[in-house]
């Protein structure tokens, strides 16, 4: 079984990835392997609400780092997103490439097992928190949870590894999210039967 952890952060080896890597050891202690993709510091492309996704089963721009993700997708059986905290939200260029994943590739990721990590000087946390939260939430994703919200705390890049509660709620997360993932094999569950998608518009 693998895990796929998104570093939502520009910079490859900051604060995130440090909370994200205490996630990847703790997973493959638990005998599962884990990869973190990080998004870098390039430009990434928004939705522009297109559509052609609909027709083409992927999204129109064929940007190296959608089409990476989308293919590590299609081979994780989890997902861990992590972002730092900016404006009291999660980075921007995350939210672009998620927007377009989650709209485009819902097929690569429902009933997978999903689990949010904020990384932050102070506050917005929570915020950050409950907005990649709100991806698994309409994508047929059971969120795993930990003792705590999953957030780290850190500004100067390396403090994160200072923060004992933090690194302990991400070591509990993959503990968690390992449960969840042996829980299903060995259940041997198959997906629920889907009802037709109703979709209701409030304007009259």
């Amino acid at each position: 079984m693998k895990v796929l952890l998104i570093n939502g952060s520009p910079r490859r080896e900051g604060n995130t990835f440090i909370a994200l890597s205490e996630v990847a050891r703790t997973l493959e202690a638990e005998g599962l392997e884990a990869e973190i993709v990080s998004i870098g510091a390039k430009a990434v492309q928004g939705c522009i609400a297109c559509g052609k996704c609909t027709e083409l089963g992927r999204c129109v721009f064929k940007d190296a780092l959608y089409n990476e993700v989308r293919e590590k997708l299609a081979g994780a059986d989890a997902l861990v997103v992590g972002s730092p905290v900016y404006y009291a939200g999660p980075n921007g260029s995350l939210c672009a490439l998620l927007d377009r994943l989650f709209y485009s590739c819902g097929n690569l990721l429902a009933y997978k097992p999903a689990a949010a990590v904020a990384v932050c000087r102070r506050g917005g946390a929570s915020a950050t928190f409950d907005r990649l939260n709100k991806y698994f939430t309409i994508s047929n994703m059971p969120v795993v949870s930990s003792q705590y919200w999953n957030c780290v705390h850190g500004r100067l890049p390396g403090e994160a590894a200072q923060d004992a509660e933090g690194l302990q709620t991400m070591r509990v997360l993959a503990r968690n999210m390992a449960r969840v993932l042996r829980a299903g094999l060995l259940a041997g569950a198959g997906l629920p039967e889907p009802e037709e998608r109703v979709v209701t518009s409030f304007i009259r």
